[in-house]
């Protein structure tokens, strides 16, 4: 029995475009910041870190190794 090949192109491209509609909703989704509220935004998240107390310590001055 021969293989449809003009079938299985077209739900190949089907697939395609399917993923494509999947990706265009996902992105139209997505909330656009404008700069200086994205800006705000991240330093709000950055004192809530601060403030729980998890704060990493610097490290230290560099010694070089003794022989």
């Amino acid at each position: 029995m021969p293989v449809p090949w003009k079938y299985i192109g077209l739900a190949g491209l089907a697939g395609v475009a399917a993923t494509g509609v999947v990706v265009a909703r996902r992105r139209r989704a997505q909330a656009h910041y404008e700069p200086d509220e994205l800006r705000d935004r991240l330093h709000r998240r950055l004192a809530e870190v601060s403030n729980t107390g998890h704060e990493v310590d610097p490290p230290g001055p560099v010694t070089p190794a003794e022989e």
